[in-house]
């Protein structure tokens, strides 16, 4: 279609992670088992924590949304992968693009609030515990996610919405293996001044806003675990907010490295974009399982409760 001598793009090209036949039989195969793996840790984690009174506390009621998204997150990225891994022609419409694109933005910017409202919880649970159950009460606690949920709306909208006002004249070459806002913005042909000034606001507002936030309860929760004599009970809060801590620093550490640099199409990036949109949808919920006490003695009861009922 001409417009003003400008010829239209109606479709991008994912040069996705190789052309070798026999190496993207290998990914297929490999992303599959992660893809399978990640639908099972999560749901199983979702199964757990609804099943388990032990669990029907704040913290859980947290990890059960973000495991949620976690899956949620994963069925955004990985299906068109495995579809593009075997497919010869690796297109995709804008309205496809833009539409992964925004879930994208959405599902990363709702799980920064809710390991913010994580981190917020831990710090009431160590730091005020007289208060705890008043200050996280269950309607604090569906207030907190809730908002959560439509920040993230909110934020994939508003910069799908900006960025579907670039013109794409081609190329239409998308370095990657999915549609994410800083390779395609690269494509723009038009002044993509106000999508880049959008998408910089949200890394530093929500961003940084969050991780700000996650700072600065765990420094709380730290002094106050250095203030107790008992062993003991030192040893019980870093167990139980260790997993917590290292689930954040994977998510910002991959999160706004491929955000705040610029988008080259490097090995480097495409190394992390895999790490941040298919390997730690499936490590959260092995990290919460693998060294969360209560997380495996709810498993335990669980499997124990299905062999009872199986004899």
């Amino acid at each position: 279609m001409e417009v003003s001598n400008i010829t239209t793009v109606t479709a991008f090209v994912l040069l996705g992670l190789s052309n070798n036949p026999q190496i993207q039989v290998l990914l297929f195969v490999l992303f599959l088992m992660i893809y399978l793996l990640t639908l099972l840790g999560n749901l199983l984690m979702l199964l757990v924590i609804s099943t388990d009174s032990h669990l029907h506390t704040p913290m859980y009621f947290f990890l059960r949304h973000l495991s949620f998204l976690d899956a949620f997150y994963s069925s955004i990225i990985v299906p068109k992968l495995l579809e593009n891994l075997l497919s010869k022609w690796k297109t995709t419409t804008l309205l496809e693009c833009f539409t992964q694109i925004s879930l994208v933005i959405f599902s990363g910017a709702t799980e920064a609030c809710l390991l913010s409202v994580m981190a917020y919880d831990r710090f009431q649970a160590v730091c005020h515990p007289l208060m705890y159950t008043v200050a996280m009460s269950k309607r604090v606690c569906s207030a907190l996610v809730g908002a959560s949920w439509v920040i993230g709306m909110g934020t994939g909208l508003i910069n799908t919405l900006l960025l579907a006002q670039q013109q794409f004249c081609g190329p239409n070459l998308i370095r990657s293996f999915a549609c994410e806002l800083p390779p395609v913005l690269l494509l723009a042909c038009s002044d993509p001044f106000i999508s880049l000034t959008s998408i910089l606001t949200t890394m530093v507002v929500l961003g940084l806003g969050t991780l700000v936030l996650l700072l600065g309860s765990y420094s709380r929760i730290i002094v106050t675990a250095l203030r107790i004599s008992s062993a003991t009970g030192r040893s019980k809060i870093f167990s139980t907010c260790s997993s917590h801590f290292l689930v954040i620093s994977i998510f910002y550490g991959s999160g706004v490295y491929r955000y705040m640099t610029p988008a080259s199409g490097s090995a480097l990036e495409q190394v992390l974009s895999v790490q941040y949109s298919v390997v730690t949808p499936l490590l959260n919920p092995l990290i919460y399982s693998l060294k969360n006490q209560e997380v495996k003695a709810a498993l335990r009861r669980m499997l124990a409760k299905k062999s009872r009922l199986t004899m």
